[in-house]
């Protein structure tokens, strides 16, 4: 994996350029002690995550149907900006154990993937026959997993449904998306359930709802119609899980959720107001109906007809339809109270009368990154964490997601690129604004850092580096931990 120990000298001194041995952290039974996982409390899980169509690569390989993602990059190529594919993506497919041998290096206590829907049902449906070869891959993958001590954490739906259902009936944007989607989910459970004990129905479905996995600002009238459809799928296979095995497999279930948190821009009390729209528009808009069984008041008020309504039956489906709670923080933006829009290609924040800004008279709301949108503000992940438990009965949570990107230089020698500070710097923040969260009384279990392996990250294709890995693109995908896995290592060394 090219490790040696002048790279390990150099990590070293790089530990200690940052203060990574880091603040120490006080505790009942210890005055001081080193910032590591001794601090979070016992059984708290430390993980890293990953999606099916941006590692696995194989992507027509084994009898696997075309995903959404497989006909959208030969769709839309000028959408990705690199027009790269995940058709090989980093070849998770092949190199798995591989992948996890260096997990289990590092010392990570879980792994967090998704299973690919077409993979399993290459034609979106039970009628279209399973695929015994898709099966058999995601065997090995958690079988291996345990082999080497670390817990499977699956998420059912990451972006990538059928396109066969796409095709048939436009997939989300239509009710018959429930049944197909309980009948995968209930295959799965039955599949793989008697060893994965952390199930997530999907993956951010209020922002692939609103279009930040494809690069588009979905019209709002349509953005409803997705999350009411991804909201029902949801409940309808969490009622099925509990129903059928959860009382024998002994698991639990969630749903993971984009979150950002939103500080007034100015102190007044119009933008206070925003913020909490924005939030409400966005985290509300499927925590509530999940919490209490309807939309957010300030969405049925704003959006009126336009919001599509739960049946009495469907409401008492929703309501507590999560064991747990995750939630993929990286960023935060001012929010500004907007007027009124009376544009019929409205999104959401213009319905929330919201505009969000990531400066305030020229100071950036963060530390600025390579990445355009996401500036390092710990804080908001603190506050979003109180928010959520103080609104909504602080139900257990998971962070799903967390993490920061370098660019893709090619400039660089892979020597250089594995020296990769800012993401250091970054987990070492969130997680002591976690840690203060935790001590606040948030009901915090498990933290997934975001990502294992560099890979395809959706529009940005190849030009971002979300890993802990570093996966050189020209040399037969070669991996290398970055000093962030040495770092973490170190970490998770009590």
């Amino acid at each position: 994996m090219g490790t040696n120990r002048p790279l390990l000298l150099s990590v070293l001194v790089l530990f200690l350029a940052l203060g990574a041995a880091g603040p120490s952290c006080a505790t009942a039974s210890h005055a001081w002690r080193p910032f590591n996982r001794s601090c979070f409390p016992q059984g708290f899980v430390f993980g890293a995550g990953s999606a099916a169509y941006q590692i696995e690569g194989a992507a027509l390989e084994d009898g696997k149907g075309p995903s959404f993602w497989d006909n959208y990059v030969r769709k839309h190529p000028d959408q990705i900006v690199d027009r790269s594919t995940g058709d090989v993506a980093v070849d998770f497919y092949h190199r798995y154990k591989e992948d996890i041998m260096l997990m289990k290096k590092i010392g990570l206590d879980s792994f967090r993937f998704s299973i690919s829907w077409s993979r399993i049902l290459p034609k979106g449906k039970l009628s279209g026959g399973v695929n015994p070869l898709g099966v058999q891959f995601y065997n090995n993958v958690i079988d291996h997993l345990l082999a080497n001590g670390l817990k499977p954490f699956v998420t059912l739906l990451h972006f990538d449904h059928p396109q066969a259902l796409e095709d048939e009936y436009g997939g989300f944007s239509s009710p018959e998306i429930v049944a197909d989607f309980v009948d995968y989910a209930d295959l799965c459970f039955k599949t793989f359930g008697d060893r994965v004990k952390h199930w997530v129905t999907m993956n951010e479905p209020n922002g692939w709802s609103m279009g930040i996995a494809n690069g588009f600002s979905t019209p709002a009238n349509q953005s409803y119609v997705l999350g009411h459809h991804f909201l029902l799928s949801h409940a309808a296979a969490v009622k099925v899980y509990r129903d059928k095995y959860q009382a024998s497999q002994r698991g639990e279930i969630g749903i993971t959720l984009v979150t950002f948190w939103y500080v007034p821009k100015y102190d007044t009390t119009e933008d206070r107001e925003a913020a909490n729209r924005a939030r409400e528009f966005t985290f509300g808009w499927f925590f509530d109906p999940i919490t209490y069984g309807e939309y957010p008041k300030s969405m049925q008020a704003l959006v009126g007809s336009r919001l599509p309504k739960f049946t009495e039956a469907e409401s008492q489906m929703l309501k507590g339809s999560i064991d747990f709670l995750g939630a993929n923080y990286y960023t935060s933006n001012y929010a500004e109270n907007a007027p009124a829009s009376n544009s019929n290609t409205s999104n959401l924040f213009s319905d929330a009368r919201t505009n969000l800004t990531t400066e305030k008279n020229g100071v950036p709301i963060g530390t600025p990154t390579q990445v355009s949108w996401l500036f390092i503000y710990p804080k908001g992940l603190r506050d979003l964490m109180l928010y959520i438990k103080k609104k909504y009965n602080n139900p257990p949570i998971y962070i799903t997601e967390n993490g920061v990107a370098e660019a893709n230089n090619a400039s660089l020698t892979i020597k250089e690129a594995l020296k990769d500070s800012t993401r250091i710097k970054y987990l070492d923040v969130h997680l002591k604004s976690l840690l203060r969260a935790i001590r606040e009384g948030v009901n915090i279990k498990g933290y997934y850092m975001w990502s294992f392996l560099d890979d395809f990250e959706w529009t940005s294709g190849y030009t971002l580096r979300f890993g802990f890995t570093y996966i050189d693109y020209k040399d037969n995908l070669r991996r290398y931990l970055k000093y962030s896995a040495y770092w973490f290592k170190k970490f998770l060394l009590k």
